[in-house]
């Protein structure tokens, strides 16, 4: 299969054909916010079925429902509670995931047979315009063959999924860098599953208490069913294995640098790349920049398997506000390997 990029720039129909591929019952690299997606019918199990292929992403690992307005909540939830109508009030269009009771019209090819649904309504102008013009709710993961780092430009998916699908929509390079962040509805009180672009403290400002999945700061294991996507499994990660250093970002950096040999890769802020000239060396904005770290976070990642590395560390950002994602991300590319420097 040659995989073709559709450009709207340079060619009015892009977004035309692109929509009738997925109508068709193929999937489609499509831009959003976030991070690049895979996208598929989401009414359309066969259609699904082609993304956990191209992907070779586990069965059970749920995928998110993408939407182009709010009115098309109701075609794949069963029901709204106040707090999904406050929260979209508040976040929609953008980066949050919110999951809901689902509707039966969506498989349990999207689900992994749960009774809930990620559901989401990106920002992205192109995005919108491809779910509207195909006329149905697009189930999308992230564009980038399982456990490696997420696909923040076209090129990216290009890389991972040449030749697995027919076609790549073009939007740019992503605004927000992480993927959206989940928040569940489906039980007693809301309880945040995967942060992102929406900060926690964003949440509980809107709906007040709000709880913190363990699985956002610890690795659960493979048996655990979860009800979104990004919970288990090592996700976004290099060839290389990676370790994050937690702490004071100058101590961080004086551990990373005592630690370094010949063929160690570093993940630094901006601030202490100074230290780490001589070596394979990728920086992802200051230490007090947690919205450029969540940009650079996956080309930083991605980058180093163009090199001879066989380690990796990274310095982690403080975990409030959108540094929480980052943070996540890391932690996940390293499989929870981690040193928390006092």
């Amino acid at each position: 299969m040659q995989t073709i990029l559709l450009n709207p720039v340079s060619d009015e129909t892009a977004i035309d054909r692109a929509a009738a591929l997925l109508r068709a019952g193929e999937v489609v690299g499509m831009p959003t916010e976030t991070v690049y997606g895979l996208g598929a019918n989401a009414f359309d199990t066969a259609a699904v079925a082609k993304i956990f292929a191209a992907k070779g992403r586990p069965q059970d690992n749920p995928l998110i429902v993408h939407i182009a307005d709010p009115d098309a909540l109701e075609q794949v939830s069963a029901s709204i509670p106040e707090s999904a109508k406050r929260l979209a009030e508040a976040f929609w269009p953008g980066p949050l995931t919110m999951v809901l009771p689902r509707a039966d019209s969506i498989p349990d090819a999207v689900t992994a047979g749960l009774p809930t649904v990620g559901v989401r309504l990106p920002s992205h102008p192109i995005a919108r315009a491809l779910i509207r013009q195909a006329g149905v709710p697009v189930a999308a993961p992230s564009a980038n063959r399982s456990g490696r780092p997420s696909t923040t430009t076209a090129a990216h998916v290009l890389e991972d999924m040449g030749g697995r699908i027919p076609a790549v929509l073009e939007g740019g390079p992503c605004q927000v860098g992480v993927e959206s962040t989940i928040v569940s509805l489906a039980g007693e009180r809301p309880r945040l599953l995967r942060p992102g672009g929406i900060s926690l403290e964003q949440l509980r400002a809107v709906l007040g208490e709000v709880v913190l999945d363990r699985a956002v700061r610890e690795q659960i294991g493979d048996d655990v069913q979860v009800s979104a996507p990004g919970m288990k499994y090592r996700h976004y990660a290099p060839n290389a294995p990676v370790t994050v250093v937690c702490g004071e970002p100058e101590r961080t950096a004086v551990y990373i640098q005592k630690h370094l040999t010949n063929e160690t890769g570093v993940l630094c802020f901006t601030e202490f790349a100074y230290l780490f000239e001589m070596h394979e060396m990728r920086t992802m904005g200051t230490a007090l920049d947690p919205l450029t770290q969540a940009r650079r976070i996956f080309d930083a990642l991605r980058s180093f398997d163009e090199t001879r590395v066989q380690e990796i560390y990274a310095q982690c950002p403080a975990d409030d506000g959108i540094g929480l994602a980052v943070a996540n991300r890391l932690k996940k590319a390293a499989g929870f390997q981690v040193v928390n420097v006092v």
